[in-house]
């Protein structure tokens, strides 16, 4: 069994920074992606930031410049800084990784989710 687990979100005005932190635990092989997914009410989840291998990074255009992302594979973990937040942030931000383990072939796994509300 694999389990990711979200911590960071919380309620803040527009403007102001958050920092997300997940991090995988479990039957891990080796983790080949990881990244960060939100979803809006009524919308659909989207990509926001995702780092495939190495330092190679992917951002939504949406967020690029001020959300930058971060993972230390000592730990696991995958990291989302949100600097510079707007209103239309507001989502539930969902962590992602694409893990083998030692039983199973590589597959998605995903966190519960944090809330992220931006608002004055």
């Amino acid at each position: 069994q694999v389990q990711l687990v979200e911590s960071g979100g919380g309620l803040v005005q527009p403007g102001g920074s958050l920092r997300l932190s997940c991090a995988a635990s479990g039957n891990i092989f080796t983790i080949k992606a990881m990244g960060w997914y939100r979803q809006a009410p009524g919308k659909q989840r989207e990509l926001v930031a995702r780092m495939p291998t190495g330092s190679l990074t992917d951002y939504a255009d949406s967020v690029r410049g001020r959300f930058t992302i971060a993972r230390d594979d000592a730990k696991n973990a995958v990291y989302l800084q949100m600097n510079s937040l707007k209103p239309e942030d507001t989502a539930v931000y969902y962590c992602n990784a694409l893990i083998k383990t030692w039983y199973e072939e590589e597959q998605d796994y995903w966190g519960q989710g944090t809330q992220v509300t931006v608002s004055s």
